[in-house]
This record gives C-alpha cells, structure tokens and sequence, in this order.
C-alpha cells in the first residue's frame, strides 16, 4: 500500500498480489464514511475495505482511496472530480475499468460524482448513501447497485429508495438490496458478499456520450 499526494488530497493505492507494472488493471476508486476522516492517514489503511484487495484476488483489481481529513467529500469536490479523471488516466487503469464505491458520507460522494462524471465509471456501488434524485436521468447509462439497511437511523433507506426509482423511471436499471434487520452499517454485508464484487466486474464502460438531462428548459426550471 503506497500513499501518494495529488494536489491538496492525500491518497492511498492498494495493488494486488503479483502487481506488474506497465500492465493495466481494473481500479475500484473508494470513498470512505465520515468515521474515517482524520489528519492521519493511517485512519484510511486502517479501513476495512483497504483489506479487500487481498481478500478477493481472483478478481487482480487495484484499489484507489483519498483522504477526507474534514468536512466531507463536497468541501473536496472539485478537486475530487479533477482526481477521478486523474485515476481513470493512469498508467495502471484500464479506462474501460474504473469502478466507483462508496458508503455513508462516501455514498453520497459516490451518487454525486457518478452523476457528475457518468462517462468515467463502469459501474458503481452507492451504500447508504443518497443524493439529488431528480438529476438520476444522467445514470440511466451507468450499471448501479445501491445498498441500504432498512432500520438505519443515520441515513434514511428511502434516500436509496429515492436515487434508484429515479434511474429507472428514466429508462436505467438500477438495483437495490435491502437489509431488512441492518441499521447504518450496510457496508459490511456489502463488503463480505463476492457475487456483490463478481457482478462489479462483470461491467465494462461503454463509454456512451450522449447523457439525459431532462431539466435543460430555462423557462420551466430556472
């Protein structure tokens, strides 16, 4: 695991066992919750999902995390956005590859900046989390499965409810797995299930450029 700075932003990489360089690998680019925010980033490697990596190497992915040392990730975004497209540049990303994952504060972070970039990623995997559901139109293209714990009392489960109806109202197919006795902590189930991560992989970024966005008419919206 190797920490790198870009800009203002620390980072980690986590490459997988057998890593060679030159050769392009899938990436997971991974937005951690509000419980990891920190000055050390050591809070970050300490995260449970820094371990996945190793866990799951039949899959050979690379794992791409920055650092929230405050606030939360829309206090970064700009520099968030200019990171992603950095990721998804870089000489060990396969750019029909680049994955995005993110849980609580992350998985608002995850719905933003798909939404915002819907063109970089092959698929995402918002958990508990949520976002502006009425811009969803601009993910119909991008393969999403969200997951929320239904007794969650940080995060309501109809933010999730919210963001996935909203996707496939505009023509998308988006998926949600609830966790009926679960509260905030969805990611766990999440992180331990490897059909979640065989189905992650199983995208490819078709790249399409022509997004919806349903609200370009000044006279009605502003």
């Amino acid at each position: 695991m190797e920490t790198r700075t870009f800009e203002t932003l620390e980072y980690l990489v986590n490459y997988p066992a057998g890593y060679e360089e030159g050769k392009r690998y899938p990436v997971v680019l991974f937005l951690h919750g509000a419980g990891t925010r920190g000055e050390d980033i050591s809070r970050l490697a300490g995260n449970g999902f820094m371990s996945l990596t190793q866990r799951y190497e039949e899959f050979s992915f690379i794992t791409v995390a920055p650092h929230c040392k405050c606030g939360t990730w829309f206090d970064y975004f700009e520099t968030l956005k200019r990171f992603a497209a950095f990721v998804a540049a870089a000489d060990y990303t396969d750019p029909a590859r680049l994955y995005l994952i993110g849980n609580s504060m992350g998985g608002y972070g995850t719905w933003q900046l798909a939404m915002s970039m819907p063109e970089t990623f092959a698929a995402i995997l918002p958990i508990c989390g949520g976002g502006m559901y009425w811009n969803a139109g601009r993910l119909v293209n991008v393969p999403v499965w969200a997951f929320h714990g239904e007794l969650d009392p940080t995060v309501s489960v109809d933010e999730s409810k919210r963001m996935v109806q909203s996707i496939n109202k505009r023509g998308g197919s988006a998926k949600l797995t609830i966790y009926p006795d679960a509260k905030h902590n969805s990611w766990t189930p999440t992180m331990e299930n490897k059909e979640v991560f065989e189905w992650l992989f199983s995208n490819r970024n078709q790249n399409v450029k022509e997004l919806t966005d349903e609200y370009s008419d000044q006279k009605i919206y502003g």
